[in-house]
């Protein structure tokens, strides 16, 4: 199977996971996601000083400035095979 064809199964995979992961996990996934699919956060962080979920989402995309696309999308596979066991 070819990198995105794996990519797209550990997204499905990811929904069905048994139990949910901790908030960690779930920032990495989210991160890892959007630099697979849409390369490095170029957005302005959130204006709402109070939007915690955002903020984090924010700046767990922004960490991964400069990751490969390709990069991405195999940390993905694997952090989604380790949470199948």
């Amino acid at each position: 199977m070819e990198l995105q064809e794996l990519f797209t199964q550990a997204v499905a995979n990811s929904k069905t996971l048994s139990a949910k992961p901790d908030n960690e996990t779930l920032l990495k996934l989210y991160s890892l996601f959007k630099q697979a699919t849409e390369g490095d956060n170029i957005s302005e962080p959130p204006a709402n000083p109070f939007d915690f979920v955002a903020k984090a989402k924010h700046n767990a995309w922004q960490s991964l400035q400069g990751l490969s696309a390709d990069a991405a999308m195999q940390q993905y596979i694997d952090l989604v095979n380790s949470l199948l066991g």
